[in-house]
């Protein structure tokens, strides 16, 4: 049979030669430095065109919607209580709810403006 260094001799060849296969396959399969990240680079642009941006347009538009407040307009919380403006401070709103009962609340809690709302039949 084999003698224990030339055993060793073949276990060290072959295992160089699988190195060597695997490493030439991996190159085949990357394409290139930028081939391989193209799928990653894909995935985050069109994350970013469908989930990023447009959150943040509508972020943009109720801190304008937000900082145009102006007494009389009527408005809707995150809490779900209808009222119409009275004052404006810099973070807060005075409100006046229903049965002449006013509350002050925080500016980013108006979500709506209801001037224009449709009243439901």
């Amino acid at each position: 049979m084999f003698s224990s260094k030339r055993k060793h001799q073949i276990t060290t060849n072959s295992i160089f030669t699988t190195m060597n296969t695997l490493f030439i396959v991996l190159q085949a399969q990357q394409g290139g430095g930028l081939m391989g990240f193209l799928p990653l680079i894909l995935i985050i642009v069109v994350f970013w065109f469908f989930m990023i941006r447009p959150q943040m347009k509508r972020q943009k538009e109720l801190k304008n919607f937000r900082d145009s407040l102006k007494k009389g307009d009527k408005i809707v919380t995150t809490g779900g209580i209808y009222g119409k403006v009275l004052e404006i401070g810099d973070y807060y709103i005075i409100m006046e709810v229903e049965g002449q009962n006013r509350l002050k609340i925080d500016k980013s809690a108006v979500i709506k403006d209801m001037t224009d709302a449709v009243p439901a039949k």
